[in-house]
């Protein structure tokens, strides 16, 4: 340091200047160190909270396992022979319980995987095939439909495999694969009620263009089918396959279809047998002049894998209104047996049958994010449900076939009834939509009863 008394000239100038700035350098290297001081002080003390809480823990588990004996207990005065006999049986008793609590967590866990397990097989069994468009333009209030379940159903007939006794043709007679059956399963957000819309597979649609499905690979071709005007419905899946069928219904319905299921007709009769057959109310003989006598009894009738089949490809019965109405009400009805049956006690807690039947189903079945859990939403919701919640109907039509043999389209009724699943508000028809809609004029059952046509009809089978 230099001396304040002596002479100041330019170089003391220089050396005072300099011993200032080291002690101000001193000074602030003291405070960085005092709260570099501080702050590690409150680390360790953050630290030692919970290292102190773990051990209080681990000390505390330890005395619950294994008890310490302190020091007072070993110098207590020794035990008569009940309080010994009492202290083993406590003893015993904790051991017990402990190994028990460990058997149980053990039994969870193995429970848990063989449940993983068992799911992940069943999935493995589905046929995946290219169906859906979430995304579609043509999806109307898309928020709004957030959480339902809309699941197309399709009942592909492709006669491959049909053997003689099935009286169905085969495959070189009936080529390619149709979607004889057409329904849309509707299951909203809230789950409280379920709506399956049929389609006739005669309903004349105008067809967009769709990509050419091969239903013997299950894959689309780079050839583009322009769109027609004027065609029946189950053109739609024959020349585009799933995709073209979704994009019509997305189209007609602005709903988004989440779930595509296509069955082969031929898979019923395995499923059938799995479950030990189905009962059907029957309420008079049901005669076909193709297939012959399908069912002769009447009332609740348990139908076998080989009446099954019959029942839901009958479509030349005798007093049926029309070939396609009549045969959609016994599809109708069959299906919600056979979902009733599968998901029964006697089924679900025989893995026998609940096997059989799952690997049946699968065998029979393809599409597009399907699985056990989709499967068991569409199920319960048609099995648990009030019947009163429980409806099915068929898209409002004149009930009659033009000159085409094609069935017409009712187009401001069918607007209202996808509008109401679209918004989950009544149907068309039910007493709660006449209430909300005093001033207009009844209307009808979204499920017409068709009379029969004076035109002639497609009699492609």
């Amino acid at each position: 340091m230099t001396d304040e008394l002596e002479p100041v000239g330019d170089h003391t100038k220089v050396r005072r200047k300099i011993d200032n700035t080291l002690a101000r350098f001193a000074a602030a290297h003291e405070e960085l160190a005092a709260e570099e001081a501080k702050r590690q002080e409150r680390r360790e003390r953050l630290i030692a909270r919970p290292v102190a809480l773990i051990e209080q823990t681990r000390t505390r588990l330890q005395r619950v396992v294994a008890p310490v004996k302190s020091d007072d207990d070993e110098q207590a005065a020794p035990q008569t022979r009940l309080q010994e006999k009492k202290q083993r049986r406590s003893e015993r008793s904790i051991r017990i319980t402990r190994i028990a609590c460990a058997v149980l967590a053990g039994l969870i866990f193995l429970a848990t995987g063989a449940l993983w397990g068992t799911k992940t097989w069943f999935n493995s069994k589905f046929t995946e095939i290219a169906a859906l468009d979430e995304n579609s333009s043509d999806i109307q209030n898309a928020a709004g439909q957030t959480g339902d379940e809309n699941f197309l159903i399709v009942g592909s007939d492709t006669r491959a495999g049909a053997t003689a006794e099935e009286n169905v043709g085969d495959a070189d007679a009936v080529g390619g694969a149709r979607s004889d059956t057409v329904m849309l399963a509707h299951v909203p957000a809230d789950r409280k009620r379920a709506v399956v819309v049929s389609f006739p597979r005669d309903l004349e649609i105008s067809r967009p263009a769709c990509e050419r499905y091969d239903a013997n690979t299950g894959s689309y071709t780079a050839e583009v089918v322009p769109a027609v005007t004027k065609a029946k419905l189950n053109t739609a899946y024959a020349v585009g396959g799933p995709k073209c069928l979704t994009k019509w219904v997305q189209q007609l319905t602005g709903m988004r279809v989440n779930h595509f299921v296509g069955i082969d007709f031929g898979g019923f009769k395995d499923m059938v047998d799995a479950v030990h057959g189905v009962t059907v109310h029957v309420d008079k003989p049901i005669k076909d002049s193709v297939l012959g006598m399908v069912i002769s009894q009447t009332g609740d009738v348990t139908i076998s894998g080989d009446q099954a089949l019959s029942f839901v490809r009958a479509r030349h019965v005798q007093g049926d209104p029309t070939s396609d109405y009549g045969r959609i009400k016994r599809q109708q009805d069959f299906i919600s047996a056979l979902l009733r049956k599968a998901m029964s006690q006697g089924v679900i807690t025989d893995p026998t049958q609940l096997t059989n039947f799952v690997t049946a189903f699968a065998r029979a079945t393809f599409g597009d994010n399907i699985g056990v859990d989709q499967m068991l939403t569409l199920a319960q919701s048609m099995k648990g449900l009030d019947p009163s919640k429980l409806t099915f109907l068929t898209v409002p039509t004149t009930g009659e076939s033009n000159a085409r043999g094609n069935e017409v389209l009712l187009e401001t009724k069918s607007r209202d009834l996808f509008h109401a699943l679209i918004d989950n508000t009544p149907l068309p028809g039910s007493p709660e939509y006449e209430a909300a809609h005093p001033s207009s004029n009844p209307t009808p059952s979204p499920t017409p009863t068709p009379a029969k046509s004076t035109r002639s009809r497609s009699s492609d089978s």
